[in-house]
């Protein structure tokens, strides 16, 4: 397994809920936001905008004064194209990220094609179309999910009886939502250069484009499952879609550190609160481990508090040049200090850890 490291020292990241951003820019996530060409590039600059009025001295906010044709959301994190994509239906409320929709389909049967040929990708891409017409390129990319998460809001919770009763047609299931993942981040990889921004900012930081795969229902099963339904598909991708690396934004991640270990590459690593740091670093000494903060806890920290836990958890990530920081969807609750404190605490451990490199 390859050591992955970023290219700055304890990089740090923040992505705002919709509703604080419809709180402060005035943002609406009607489907326009999503799949307007004009609107993707005015409302992404309005956003860098507001970045910079509230945390320009943190870095924040630097593209500003461009036009840039995104054609996702790479200041929110909501995985919703590919569900539609295969037949859920999707509400976009205007302070809330996309809402699927689970399709309750009744059987295991799953058309790769059919998702190509979808209203959903045919809208998408005509943005994509539209945006190289206008800039002659395309940048940044769209969260894809997962194949576990894309099967539990096709087939809801008949996924988990599906595996018990019919796991050869389970399996057979999974395979074919990886190669809708593969197909689609493909052509994003071949457009864009990326694939994972808009699953995680923080990847924006390792030296090489990161496939991030969503693993946020692994939580909802058994270490045996995992090993017999998804870890083939990570797997694979570990060999032929490097850098690869997991999203797992659940509290137990350290419940699948030794399956994790052993796939043939993990180069990244997103760590849910709670997380156990130290055990999955004692298996994955070479992975990029990502600390992600609770948005939700954090509503109710202190300054001391964001401060206390940060340097407690890249303590316990054990090395610092292959550790990240980030808080996902903090929403309208959350506070201009609290924010300023995750930068601030990971700037001053920065400080620290390159005084002590240099003495």
């Amino acid at each position: 397994m390859n050591r992955e490291p970023a290219t700055d020292l304890l990089p740090v990241e923040v992505v705002f809920h919709p509703s604080w951003w419809h709180k402060h820019a005035g943002i609406s996530f009607d489907p326009d936001f999503y799949f307007h060409p004009g609107r993707r590039v005015e409302d992404e600059r309005r956003m860098e905008k507001i970045l910079f009025e509230k945390f320009g001295d943190l870095g924040l906010g630097g593209d500003r004064g461009r036009d840039i044709p995104w054609i996702g959301n790479v200041h929110n994190a909501a995985g919703f194209l590919l569900s539609e994509m295969l037949g859920c239906r999707v509400e976009y409320p205007e302070d809330g990220p996309p809402l699927v929709i689970p399709a309750g389909q009744p059987d295991l049967d799953l058309d790769v094609d059919a998702a190509f040929e979808s209203p959903a990708y045919r809208r998408f891409i005509g943005l994509v179309k539209a945006l190289k017409s206008r800039f002659g390129f395309v940048s940044g990319d769209i969260n894809w999910g997962g194949v576990l998460n894309l099967a539990l809001d096709l087939r809801g919770q008949a996924i988990f009886l599906d595996m018990a009763d019919q796991p050869d047609a389970a399996a057979e299931y999974f395979t074919r939502i990886g190669r809708v993942i593969d197909r689609f981040t493909r052509y994003l990889q071949d457009e864009t250069g990326t694939t994972s921004i808009s699953v995680n900012r923080t990847v924006r930081h390792l030296a090489a484009p990161v496939f991030l795969h969503s693993e946020c229902a692994l939580t909802m099963i058994s270490i045996a499952h995992y090993r017999q339904f998804i870890k083939p598909l990570d797997a694979d991708w570990s060999l032929h879609r490097r850098p690869f690396g997991i999203h797992y934004c659940g509290a137990d991640p350290h419940r699948f550190a030794e399956e994790f270990a052993s796939l043939p590459s993990l180069d990244f690593l997103d760590v849910g609160w709670g997380g156990d740091l130290r055990a999955l670093r004692t298996r994955l000494p070479r992975t990029f481990l990502n600390i992600r903060l609770s948005p939700v806890e954090i509503v109710g920290w202190d300054e001391a508090a964001v401060q206390r836990e940060i340097k407690t958890r890249v303590e316990a990530s054990g090395d610092p040049q292959l550790t990240g920081v980030c808080c996902i969807n903090m929403d309208d609750r959350v506070s201009d200090p609290q924010v300023r404190a995750v930068f601030e605490t990971v700037f001053d451990l920065r400080r620290r850890l390159k005084s002590s490199s240099r003495s």
